[in-house]
């Protein structure tokens, strides 16, 4: 099964070819790596460009623009999602892949590990995900939603190609919720523990972790039970 990563990518000259280095080097066998410059006045492109990867440029704002775009040209059986500043293990595209031997799993995904957070943050924040998340998602499936970490997600391509794939309306805060809500009606999505993914905690370093926690929660809840679903005409 060939997988697409799709790495959506804003100034991120700094970050990206880390990144890159680091998916490079996993040990699963069949996949190909997009970069989506969401309109950058750096060096993203050109770093993106030096490693060997897919370039494809989208000048409209948002991450669910850079996504869709990425995903527009992908040619994987199954799509990944990460951001310019994570930092995959080996392994990682291995064992979001052994999911979809399943028919009935659409999406998976699973915990953040801010490495570069404050000890206790970290240590908080991963036990957090591995310990309510995993059981909330389990909740939702009777109410036919979904939770997704949008930059640590695997999502079968056909599934998000019949529910007309992302809904750029969504600027940011609620995109992983949205998608997931719209995905729940054609299969399920799995939270997966094993499923980690090294990301930075720089947004909640300059932007403040409670105000980023409370954001986070208030538009999962709205997004998930009292947005209208947008439904794309193909």
């Amino acid at each position: 099964m060939r997988i697409s990563v799709i790495i959506p990518a804003l100034n991120e000259e700094k970050n990206l070819g880390k990144t890159l280095d680091a998916i490079l080097s996993s040990d699963y066998p069949n996949f190909e790596v997009i970069v989506s410059d969401n309109g950058s006045s750096d060096k993203t492109s050109e770093i993106a460009k030096s490693k060997g990867v897919k370039v494809v440029r989208e000048e409209r704002k948002g991450t669910l623009w850079a996504r869709e775009a990425g995903r527009k040209i992908a040619n994987g059986k199954t799509l990944a999602f990460l951001d310019a500043d994570c930092l995959p293990e080996s392994d990682w595209l291995s064992l979001g892949a052994k999911h979809f031997a399943n028919r009935e799993i659409v999406a998976v995904t699973g915990p953040y590990d801010y490495y570069d957070g404050p000890a206790f943050f970290r240590w908080f924040s991963l036990a957090s995900q591995k310990y309510i998340y995993c059981p909330f998602n389990t909740l939702l499936r009777f109410f036919g939603r979904g939770m997704l970490i949008e930059g640590n997600t695997f999502i079968r391509a056909s599934s998000l190609e019949a529910i007309g794939g992302f809904d750029t309306s969504i600027t940011f805060y609620g995109d992983g919720t949205d998608t997931a809500k719209r995905l729940a009606a054609h299969g399920k999505i799995i939270f997966d523990n094993k499923l980690v993914l090294k990301t930075s905690a720089r947004r909640f370093k300059t932007e403040g972790a409670l105000k980023i926690i409370w954001l986070y929660i208030f538009f999962f809840f709205r997004t998930a039970f009292f947005r209208k679903t947008r439904v794309k005409k193909h």
